[in-house]
Formats: C-alpha cells, sequence, structure tokens
C-alpha cells in the first residue's frame, strides 16, 4: 500500500498537476495540505473520477487539508482537540479497511508560526502541543497510525542547504524542533530519516531566487509511523521531480510503502 503526502498550494490552481502525478504515482491513500478552498468548491469529481474517495476539511483561501483513499474512508474526524476556539482548517484523519485490519491516517498541515514575535508562533507550539497528546491517545489504542503533511519543522541542519538563513525562522527554532523530536520519542519513526541518512534530501524549495534551480532546499514534509505501521514498512521515497513540472507548488510528494 503506497501512501504520500503533499502540500499542493492550492487546489484549483494545480488540479491538472494534481492529476498528473495521481495517474504517474497512483498512490492508494493521499493526503493533501493547502487546498485553499472551502469543502463545496473543492473539485471533486476531477478527483473521483481517478477512483478515489475524497473527505476534505476546507477553509476560504486559506490552509485546508483532504485525504484521498481507493478504499472507503471511514470514521473521519476534523480538526486536533484540545481547543474548541480553533477554526483554521489544518487536520483531518480517517481509518481504512484492508485484509491485515485497521489502519488510522492523520493528515495534518501545521502552523507555520512566522514571524517570530507575534501570535502566530505560540498558536505554532500550542498546536503542536495538542497534536502531542492527541498521538499519545492514538498510540494507546495499539492501531496501526500514520501521520503525515506538512509540519513546517526543519529537525535537523542537515534539513536544510542553508541552515544558517533559517535561525530566526519558527521553521528552525528549538522548541518547534524540540516538540517535533518529542513527538517522535512518543515511539513514532520518522520514515526518510528511516530509509536514507543523505544530506540534500528536501521537500520544498522557495519560488523565489532560484531556489530549485540551486537545490536551495528544505526538509519539512514528513511521515511519521506508529510502531504497528512502521512493523510493515517496505520502502519510502520523495517525489523530486514533481518540482520541475508546469505550474508546479514549492513542496513535493513524499510516500511510504507499506504492506498491508
Amino acid at each position: 500500500m503506497k501512501i504520500a503526502t503533499w502540500n499542493i498550494n492550492g487546489v484549483k490552481a494545480r488540479i491538472d498537476t494534481v492529476r498528473e502525478w495521481l495517474g504517474e504515482s497512483q498512490p492508494d491513500i493521499a493526503c493533501f495540505q493547502e487546498i485553499k478552498s472551502v469543502d463545496e468548491n473543492f473539485p471533486r469529481q476531477a478527483i473521483e473520477d481517478l477512483g478515489y474517495n475524497l473527505e476534505t476539511h476546507g477553509q476560504k483561501g486559506f490552509n485546508g487539508v483532504a485525504l484521498l483513499s481507493k478504499r472507503p474512508l471511514e470514521d473521519v474526524q476534523r480538526g486536533i482537540p484540545g481547543d474548541d476556539s480553533d477554526e483554521q482548517a489544518r487536520y483531518i484523519e480517517a481509518s481504512v479497511s484492508t485484509d491485515a485490519g485497521a489502519l488510522r491516517f492523520g493528515c495534518l498541515y501545521l502552523p507555520n508560526g512566522n514571524p517570530l514575535g507575534t501570535e502566530k508562533f505560540p498558536y505554532k507550539i500550542s498546536w503542536m502541543d495538542r497534536l502531542i497528546e492527541h498521538t499519545k491517545m492514538r498510540l494507546a489504542e495499539e492501531t496501526p497510525f500514520i501521520l503525515l503533511g506538512d509540519y513546517n519543522v526543519i529537525p535537523d541542519p542537515i534539513d536544510a542547504a542553508r541552515p544558517e538563513v533559517w535561525s530566526e525562522d519558527a521553521l528552525f527554532q528549538p522548541i518547534s524542533r524540540q516538540n517535533f523530536r518529542a513527538l517522535i520519542n512518543l515511539g513514532m519513526t520518522e520514515t526518510v530519516r528511516a530509509c536514507t541518512e543523505a544530506p540534500e534530501t528536501y521537500t520544498f524549495w522557495d519560488y523565489q531566487a532560484g531556489a530549485w534551480q540551486k537545490n536551495n532546499g528544505i526538509r519539512i514534509d514528513h511521515i511519521l509511523l506508529s510502531p504497528q505501521a512502521t512493523d510493515k514498512l517496505n520502502g519510502c521515497g520523495i517525489d523530486k521531480h514533481v518540482r520541475g513540472w508546469d505550474k508546479p507548488s514549492d513542496h513535493v510528494p513524499v510516500w511510504v510503502d507499506l504492506a498491508a
């Protein structure tokens, strides 16, 4: 079973690219972030025509996440528990039944947190705290759990072409990285680094200053697996070539292959 995550940076602007990638990659499950669309305006038919079931958690012009699956999506949950006042559409979760049992998937678009010194950074950290608590609950269920998406965290200096330029950015702050490690230390496996320690392993290249052409990238899109899901891990990869397509997102898909 191939499971992928991709920050598509606007479904309306990227629908042709999305359809091309889905046709090429053929993921069994895909999680999209930054769909930038309310649920009723999401181009459902263009996705469903490719054989996918679809659930969205949208927001006008900003944020928004979506789950796609060739199998039925069950027990759908929208939003991270812990703050009823949070209206930002950043999380959607569902289960999929397989011959070997159920798998649970959480698709997240973690807050960016910039600029530092504004309310956006405390919101990022409190959101991560809620994510950690929610993950503890899922791990206690001992069902294979996959937590994937745009984390907006650069875990280590090796995950940036020029780590020094990110020192004052919310993505590379010590507490952001500490919370990411706390999530992993619950017992989750960070799949890309489980598969490779290679430098220049990136998932995002800015549109400005020739970042793509210079390979000035960062790695902020991650797939974390619970111990039960890690037992099924066959491999993983990054579809870097998609960044070179016409009208690309500034992120590229990341995927895992699980026995299911």
